[in-house]
């Protein structure tokens, strides 16, 4: 069908977008969202979880409604519906801006000036840098790499499989806002109940997709295999959990254990415990990791799009 057509030229437009350029420099759409999302919050924030759906409600369905509207509107034109799906794809996953911080975190270490990397890591993650030493850093930039891995490139795939140009915008929306207000703060605990929980929802067939794909991506089939099934239901997140064991075990190396966010100390389980502790020379690994999941990720996103829509042509009795 030709909107099967329209999205995977348009995804991979979209994707060779990102690989080519990264993020927009000016006037990224995530960002003008956050902004609008931080005024709603501004406007409906009380300490009540009801308040804190609502705020999910607004700036989640607000973004997923505009951008069913805007695919009416490119319908009928092959063009329109090529180009929107192509700078949707491009504004929503992040994989090569998501490399180019953790290669400059990993030139740092590589040359020992461990004060440029612990300056740098807040860029990709939200450790106390000043807490961690070489090896360290380079443990949480390989799991910032996993998790978003699947946060800032497969997930949006996945739900661009689902629903076109709205499911690709509403994942972004649930995920950023999840970043916003999802966090355990006092300020949102009960505020960002609703995002933190939707964005679980959202999160999980990426999240399992991603760990599949670095089990057939990474070195060790199955290392990463075994750490998927023995680890990550000992970590805290359902989502992040089989992605970081996943790579884990694919790239031969223990991550988890103890880490520290604003202050606050926090004792993980080791994922893949088989495995050597992380290095430098590992993030430099785990991005090329991240870039094969990610490609394999478009081609799968694809292919089950069109087998998506072949079902439900079926079922309608339409010619597939």
């Amino acid at each position: 069908m030709r909107g099967d057509r329209d999205f995977a030229y348009g995804a991979a437009a979209g994707f060779l977008g990102d690989l080519l350029l990264g993020d927009p420099r000016r006037g990224h759409p995530v960002a003008a969202f956050g902004r609008g999302a931080g005024a709603v919050e501004r406007v409906l924030w009380r300490d009540h979880r009801g308040w804190g759906a609502l705020h999910t409600a607004v700036c989640a369905g607000g973004a997923a409604g505009a951008a069913a509207l805007a695919s009416a509107l490119v319908r009928r034109s092959r063009a329109g519906s090529l180009a929107l799906t192509a700078a949707a794809t491009w504004s929503v996953i992040g994989g090569t801006s998501l490399g180019r911080e953790a290669r400059v975190i990993g030139d740092a270490l590589r040359d020992g000036d461990i004060g440029a990397a612990r300056e740098r890591l807040p860029h990709l993650c939200g450790r106390d840098p000043q807490a961690l030493d070489a090896d360290g850093i380079a443990r949480a930039v390989v799991e910032s790499v996993a998790e978003n891995t699947s946060d800032a490139v497969v997930g949006a795939l996945v739900w661009g499989a689902i629903g076109g140009v709205p499911g690709l915008v509403a994942f972004r929306a649930v995920n950023t806002l999840d970043a916003m207000v999802g966090h355990k703060s006092p300020r949102y605990r009960r505020y960002g109940w609703a995002s933190a929980r939707l964005d679980d929802v959202f999160g999980w067939p990426g999240a399992r997709l991603t760990a599949a794909l670095a089990v057939l991506a990474g070195d060790s089939p199955r290392g990463a295999a075994r750490a998927w099934r023995a680890d990550a239901p000992k970590h805290p997140s359902p989502n992040a959990g089989p992605v970081e064991a996943s790579f884990a075990g694919a790239l031969g190396v223990r991550l988890g254990g103890t880490l520290s966010y604003a202050g606050r100390v926090e004792h993980r389980p080791v994922l893949n415990t088989h495995g050597r502790p992380v290095g430098g020379g590992d993030i430099e690994r785990a991005v090329r990791l991240s870039r094969r999941v990610g490609l394999l990720a478009l081609g799968v996103s694809i292919a089950a799009r069109a087998g998506l829509r072949a079902v439900g042509s079926r079922r309608k009795g339409l010619p597939s």
